[in-house]
């Protein structure tokens, strides 16, 4: 077998800057309910969950202007208050000692530099502020907003007199106050539309983004970029910020924002690119059909704008291509204040074969950065368009490198990196050598015995070859016998990479005794799309026989004593499924936000276009009386053409249904429990409580978790623990 160690031994470069790690802002008085690094003492080198919870996150980083320094954010949890708090830090490029900025009881985030690097904006309550930095401290705060439902995100115009903020408006969903304010202790909604709830809320309010002038005074409220309109922007449940960009001049706004409601909401991602002109009010429209575009960027020099983007409708995993056009600004009377046109549009991705993310430009605007899930490791990219992309950091370094947020005046790339072995760390990057920056979990990380991870390429049944990550636990003895987990994947595209993760951290399972075993079944998105593709409308198909190879391959080795199969969401899907077919292969289940009954999933999820397609409709689309939707068999709801419902005539949603996971429950007889968060409305909790009925029905020893006030991920701090000691609990129960 051949081990990387890269990753096990990156703690012994952070050794030697160990006393380095104490923070100047110790002098300061933490304020009420300020929450700071952990104290705990590992004694026996173990990784448990609390330590896992005691970590701390470190997120956001931003370069100063003159390019020397960092100022980025860590959140730290207390388990015995149930919440974290998130303070404000600065380090210098070169590495050194971090200063602590912020020592508050309550969340800072989005800190940004002013244009001259002598002040620190920031979000806190809700609200944005401003402070002055200098000689590595924080000034008085002064407040300059003060919006009365508050600021989930802002950017600045490039000579920061102009804010763009995000609040909230309402959507149309009915409460029983719009109708009469004396209802206000009535708790219903009421729609005659679909989309009327999105993730884990009833979409009463939707985000909006608003534009206001800064330096006459407190912003109180500003002027809505979608005034009387029910679309989102950003982008809901995750866009953020990213979906604005504003030109160098700051004379216009590109935005990303989906213009559809209710039931065309609800079956399409045709997202598109538009510009808005903060002095005329004018918006004119980039892209126009197809699906995601995102993320617009200008370049420095404002004459090109990149963006990312999918090609089809309704297929949130289409290739995710490198978009650019010519921006052309037309003369008029009003000095120059008419909306550019973006011409020329071209993709500069197209013999990639990745899916492009966060790209950036390069300072000179020649060339740009990005990152990209490539055979299973997240790289830095660039290309000059017109070029080939070419890979910046070698694929023998197994990490995942986000996108630069900074490149230095010799080519050196700031960004952040994180492995299956430890989480998010600031690091330069030059000629595919590394220097770590940050080392904000070294001295819990630095206690943890060592382990070792095999990249094994596996055979699949039909001869191609698939990527299994397998962890082996600290002082593994092949003359020893351990159990195995086997991490089915959810999405169901996504990718088993060397990222790390406070839900589902492989060192953790590790660290309890276990062989980790994660393969990269088709569906996955770092190996080409192909190989994506290969999953929609055949679930039940080729990618379960890649769990089952994975399984065999590792059951066969005489140190493992047996295989459970635990995963959420798809990979919950894939384990009642299993459940169904294996017949002797595994030995265990864990089942996390499954889909079980593939009908009453279609019925019950919101965002349509996702079934839609990936349960057999495969659809091309067509445009229609102003319409956009899936073209499937011909039968129609809605105006909207079906081609992945339960009621399709096509081959493939036909077999999809006649074999989803609840018509097998006949063949289960293996352990299983079942977890779904209550306030999850991707995957409804009703189909954890199904999956687990059926098995009590069945006599399949089974459990069920429901955390009532959880969406698909469970988050909260006590809950987390409470997962993690359930799960394990449950695999050690009947795998050792």
């Amino acid at each position: 077998m051949q081990f990387n160690y890269m990753n096990t031994n990156f703690f012994a470069a952070a050794a030697a800057a160990l006393a380095l790690v104490a923070c100047k802002g110790s002098e300061m008085k933490p304020l009420n309910g300020y929450i700071g690094p952990s104290d705990l003492q590992i004694t026996d080198g173990h990784m448990t969950p609390e330590v896992l919870l005691s970590l701390g996150r470190l997120s956001d980083p931003q370069l100063s202007p003159d390019g020397k320094t960092i100022l980025y954010g860590v959140s730290y949890t207390d388990i015995g208050e149930n919440r974290s708090v998130r303070n404000l830090f600065t380090v210098p490029v070169e590495g050194g000692e971090p200063t602590q900025l912020t020592m508050d009881g309550k969340s800072l985030s989005s800190a940004r530099w002013s244009r001259d690097g002598g002040s620190i904006y920031f979000l806190q309550g809700g609200q944005l502020y401003k402070a002055a930095w200098a000689n590595g401290v924080l000034g008085r705060r002064v407040q300059l907003t003060d919006v009365e439902k508050g600021i989930d995100d802002y950017l600045l115009s490039p000579d920061e007199s102009q804010l763009l903020y995000v609040s909230s408006v309402h959507s149309g969903v009915e409460v029983p106050s719009d109708t009469d304010p004396l209802l206000d202790k009535a708790e219903a909604y009421a729609t005659e539309d679909l989309m009327y709830r999105h993730w884990d809320h009833w979409r009463t309010e939707i985000s909006h983004t608003f534009l206001a002038s800064l330096g006459n005074g407190v912003v109180k409220e500003g002027l809505d970029l979608l005034e009387g309109e029910l679309f989102e922007l950003p982008n809901g449940p995750f866009g953020d910020i990213a979906d604005l960009a504003w030109s160098p001049d700051g004379r216009f706004v590109a935005y990303s924002c989906k213009k559809l409601t209710g039931k065309q909401y609800a079956f399409s991602t045709n997202t598109c690119i538009f510009i808005y002109c903060p002095l005329t009010g004018e918006t004119s429209q980039v892209t126009f059909r197809g699906g995601y575009d995102t993320h617009p960027v200008w370049s420095p020099d404002g004459s090109r704008l990149i963006w990312l983007s999918m090609a089809r409708d309704g297929y949130e995993a289409d290739k995710v291509r490198l978009m650019m056009g010519d921006v052309v600004y037309p003369a008029s009377e009003e000095g120059q204040s008419a909306n550019p046109s973006v011409t020329g549009i071209c993709e500069l991705s197209s013999s990639f074969k990745y899916n492009v993310d966060a790209p950036v430009w390069a300072a000179d605007g020649q060339s740009i950065y990005f990152a990209a899930l490539a055979e299973g490791i997240q790289g830095i990219f660039n290309v000059i368009p017109g070029e080939e992309p070419v890979r910046l950091t070698s694929d023998t370094l197994w990490f995942d490198f986000g996108s630069p947020f900074g490149v230095l005046q010799d080519g050196t790339l700031l960004t952040t990196y994180a492995s299956m072995d430890f989480p998010t760390e600031l690091v330069a990057v030059t000629d595919n050598s590394i220097r770590q920056i940050t080392f904000e979990n070294e001295h819990l990380l630095g206690q943890l015995d060592k382990h070792e991870t095999e990249a094994r390429w596996l055979t699949t049944v039909d001869g191609q070859k698939m990527l299994t990550w397998v962890l082996y636990p600290p002082k593994f003895d092949a003359s020893k016998t351990y159990p195995a987990i086997e991490i089915c994947l959810g999405g169901p595209q996504g990718t088993l990479s060397q990222g790390w993760s406070y839900r589902w951290n492989y060192l953790l399972m590790a660290h309890q005794g276990y062989v980790v075993v994660l393969p990269n079944r088709r569906g996955t998105t770092a190996f080409g799309q192909p190989w994506c593709e290969e999953i929609s409308g055949d679930y039940i198909g080729l990618n379960m026989q890649d769990y089952l190879t994975a399984a065999r391959n590792i059951k066969a080795e005489p140190y493992v004593s047996g295989v459970a199969a635990c995963g959420a969401s798809y990979g919950g899907y894939s384990v009642y499924y299993l459940a169904g077919i294996h017949k002797d292969v595994y030995d265990c289940f864990i089942a996390h936000a499954g889909i079980f009954n593939e009908e009453h999933m279609y019925f019950t999820t919101e965002e349509m276009w996702f079934p839609n397609w990936d349960n057999g409709g495969l659809h091309e689309f067509a445009y229609a009386e102003g319409q956009t939707g899936p073209a499937g068999d011909g039968v129609t709801f809605g105006g909207l053409k079906q081609g992945g419902s339960p009621w399709s005539t096509l081959e493939k949603a036909r077999r999809h249904y006649a074999n989803s996971p609840h018509k097998l429950v006949q063949n289960w007889h293996t352990p299983i429990l079942c977890i779904h968060g209550g306030s999850d409305f991707r995957v409804p909790y009703d189909e954890g409580m199904a999956a687990f009925n059926v098995a009590q029905m069945m006599g399949v020893p089974s459990k069920l978790i429901v955390f009532p006030n959880e969406n698909h991920w469970i988050l909260k701090p006590q809950n987390a623990l409470y997962w993690h000691r359930s799960y394990f609990e449950w695999l050690d129960r009947w795998m050792k």
